[in-house]
């Protein structure tokens, strides 16, 4: 009876000690969502439970090695590379303020950018026409600032989101803007790749789905809006977002066991 009740409160003790682990191995994150309209959730009834950023951090919530998740969305309608240069407009210094303000100094920083539609259309947002050999060095530029103020923080890179060819609201997009933001997606690619001496496990490459996915269901979950070429399919309506929200997490969280944090 002595030696039973000794190895059941050894296997107790085990048991606490293996659940104390798994707890501390559990990461807590902060993160700062960067982009334009897509990001904040622009034509959605209620941005501030559906946007794509919200929905990706409840995800992230509901993974195992993830503890506590605190997120800005800084998310800005007509928005460009150009807009988030550390020297001009001021956004910047409103991603800085927002990194600075969390309260839990050690969770791990995210910068989560994903800029681009209106960098690519053919006339109205800041900047563009943004070619994509610019496109790479703005991004660059803002990476630089971030990674640099922010020594413990790394840099996401979600691809862009596929929009119809005849997209034309107040900027002009169409078929040529679509071709150019295609030519982004290298340019993200080779900028992480090039990152990956000069600031190691620093900077990534997180989602590549959402073009594809949005190009396919372009009908069921992105918004029909009208333009001046006609009816063009843009922004997520509420089950797109959910769906790129998604796609965020997962990339997020593939990031984190990249690095050994979940």
């Amino acid at each position: 009876m002595i030696k039973l009740k000794i190895s059941l409160l050894t296997a107790i003790v085990v048991l606490l000690c293996v659940t104390g682990v798994f707890a501390q191995a559990k990461k807590d994150l902060n993160i700062v969502f960067i982009g334009n309209s897509i990001t904040y959730g622009g034509g959605l009834a209620d941005p501030a439970t559906e946007a794509p950023p919200v929905i990706a951090v409840n995800y992230l919530k509901q993974q195992n090695n993830i503890g506590k998740v605190e997120f800005v969305n800084q998310g800005h309608s007509g928005y460009t590379t150009v807009d988030f240069l550390p020297s001009t407009n001021g956004v910047f210094k409103d991603v800085e303020k927002a990194a600075l303000a969390f309260a839990d100094k050690q969770a791990l920083l995210i910068f989560s950018i994903k800029l681009g539609t209106n960098d690519s259309a053919i006339e109205g947002p800041r900047g563009a026409p943004v070619f994509p050999e610019v496109y790479y060095q703005n991004l660059k530029t803002i990476a630089d600032s971030l990674l640099k103020e922010f020594p413990g923080s790394i840099v996401i890179f979600q691809h862009p989101v596929w929009y119809s060819p005849n997209t034309y609201n107040g900027a002009k997009y169409l078929a040529e803007g679509l071709d150019r933001l295609q030519n982004y997606m290298p340019q993200i690619d080779q900028l992480v790749a090039d990152y990956a001496s000069s600031y190691p496990k620093r900077v990534f490459v997180g989602d590549t789905k959402a073009f594809d996915y949005f190009k396919k269901h372009a009908l069921t979950d992105l918004q029909a809006e009208n333009g001046h070429a006609g009816t063009f399919y843009l922004h997520p309506n509420k089950q797109g977002a959910a769906a790129l929200g998604n796609f965020w997490g997962e990339a997020i969280n593939k990031v984190l066991k990249k690095l050994g944090k979940g």
